[in-house]
């Protein structure tokens, strides 16, 4: 019996070895001022459940993930979400109105045409770090870019 269950446990290693984390698209809008939050938006996907721990950056104080929820009277509000579950082969997406990444006392505008590094940390993947690509101010992703 032992060996069987030692035999499932080593047939399954080629699997744990090839979880990954994929981040696609990562962008953001280019801010009108230091003083005023900026937003970030990407997708991520892993083949293994895992947990969106932590965010960071250089060009921010903090970096907060934000859900918007819309009330039966049709006005939406923010709402801090501390961690966030990624389930597997499901795409989770932050883009405008909806879950996005606040960027607290930025340390300067965002300037479209630059880039800047975002660090996201996963409770089974680690640290991923992804250059966000700022687009115009009016930018509704990478593919409406205005």
């Amino acid at each position: 019996m032992r060996n069987i269950a030692f035999a499932a446990f080593c047939a399954a290693l080629p699997t744990i070895a090839a979880a990954e984390m994929t981040v696609s698209e990562p962008w953001a809008r280019a801010s009108i001022q230091a003083n005023r939050p900026g937003a970030a938006y990407l997708t991520l996907q892993s083949d293994v459940a895992d947990r969106l721990m932590f965010l960071g950056t250089p060009v921010a104080g903090q970096v907060m993930l934000h859900g918007t929820e819309t009330d039966a009277n049709g006005v939406a509000r923010m709402d801090h979400i501390e961690a966030l579950d990624i389930e597997p082969g499901t795409p989770v997406t932050f883009a405008p109105g909806g879950m996005h990444l606040m960027l607290m006392g930025l340390v300067a505008k965002l300037e479209e045409g630059s880039t800047f590094p975002l660090t996201l940390s996963f409770q089974h993947a680690g640290d991923i770090t992804v250059e966000i690509q700022i687009l115009g101010i009016a930018a509704t992703g990478p593919e409406g870019e205005e």
